[in-house]
């Protein structure tokens, strides 16, 4: 990468964050704060996805696992055994991170790939919703409500605005994560396998190692998600963070916004989210949303198969001015 295109970088991300940060108090209602506290949640268990699914062409239908995994592991060890929330971020990361080796494992040692691998996480989470549905210590199907108690240390604030710093903070981190990923070896591994694995093997990558760390690090991502999700809602229960919704939603962020990119989630967040505010504001329809996010995805396979951010790619190239050839036989007069 030229020094001239790093400088470029480091200007948009920077733009990007000033915006992010000043959001809040330029737009202070609590309706515009609650959508970018929706948009930057989108964004950030988009990345999940985005990590295994788009970097590593590991696509999966159940990534909700991670994620209700990462909601009950948190809540389990505030109600039930009285740790701090605070500590639910890192725990609910290595809830995460575990089922997704066992997922990966299980799956890439009996070969599993392509639809075969994203029906198998699709199993997984089902299982574990049972699972959840049917456990004393997870509320079976009555589900957990976290007691109200406004206080820092209890990860609850009288204001909205607060838990928008935080998801932003988290959403921060996992653009960070995808910007090394882009220029990392590890992540040029990712990429050889995602285009073949079977040229990727011949080069020397142990495909299967990679695959189960990206699994790893996805799933930790989706678990801090479910975290935060339980912290900022104060309920759940199997239905809800083990739901296919929730898969549906972090796939359709990535493969509309453009997957495999750093900033695809996030353009695909503050879409999905407006679509979501909007039919929730407009009707009562239950699903509609769902409905309307589909429809988004056919366009956009169809017209746009790299996804919203290849248009502004393509804007940027067709606004580039093209520079004359000479021949050496020419004169510049």
């Amino acid at each position: 990468m030229s020094s001239l295109s790093t400088r470029q970088s480091w200007l948009l991300h920077g733009s990007l964050l000033t915006i992010a940060v000043v959001f809040p108090f330029v737009f202070n209602s609590p309706f515009a704060v609650n959508f970018g506290v929706l948009a930057l949640f989108y964004a950030f268990i988009g990345q999940s996805w985005n990590i295994s699914g788009g970097f590593a062409g590991q696509l999966s239908f159940g990534h909700v696992a991670f994620f209700g995994v990462g909601a009950y592991a948190s809540t389990i060890l505030q109600l039930r055994f009285g740790f701090s929330p605070w500590l639910g971020l890192p725990a609910s990361a290595v809830a995460g991170a575990l089922i997704g080796a066992v997922i990966a494992v299980l799956s890439f040692r009996a070969g599993l790939k392509g639809s075969y691998f994203a029906l198998i996480t699709l199993a997984f989470a089902e299982v574990l919703r049972i699972l959840a549905n049917s456990v004393e210590i997870t509320g079976g199907g009555l589900g957990m409500l976290i007691p109200m108690k406004q206080t820092l240390a209890n990860f609850q604030f009288s204001e909205r605005v607060h838990f928008y710093f935080v998801i932003l903070a988290l959403a921060a981190g996992s653009v960070a994560l995808a910007v090394w990923l882009k220029n990392s070896r590890f992540g040029a591994r990712l990429a050889a396998i995602r285009e073949n694995e079977d040229a990727a093997l011949a080069l020397g990558i142990h495909v299967f190692a990679e695959k189960v760390k990206v699994m790893m690090l996805a799933g930790a991502i989706s678990g801090m998600g479910g975290c935060f999700f339980a912290q900022y809602f104060l309920y759940i229960d199997p239905s809800i963070v083990f739901g296919i919704d929730k898969s549906v939603e972090m796939l359709l962020v990535s493969m509309i916004g453009g997957a495999g990119t750093v900033y695809g989630p996030l353009i695909g967040a503050v879409l999905l989210a407006g679509l979501s505010e909007y039919t929730r504001a407009v009707t009562s329809v239950q699903g509609l949303s769902l409905v309307l996010y589909g429809t988004l995805l056919v366009i956009i396979i169809a017209f746009l198969p790299n996804g919203l951010i290849d248009l502004f790619k393509r804007r940027k190239k067709s606004a580039t001015p093209v520079q004359p050839v000479h021949s050496k036989g020419s004169s510049d007069a």
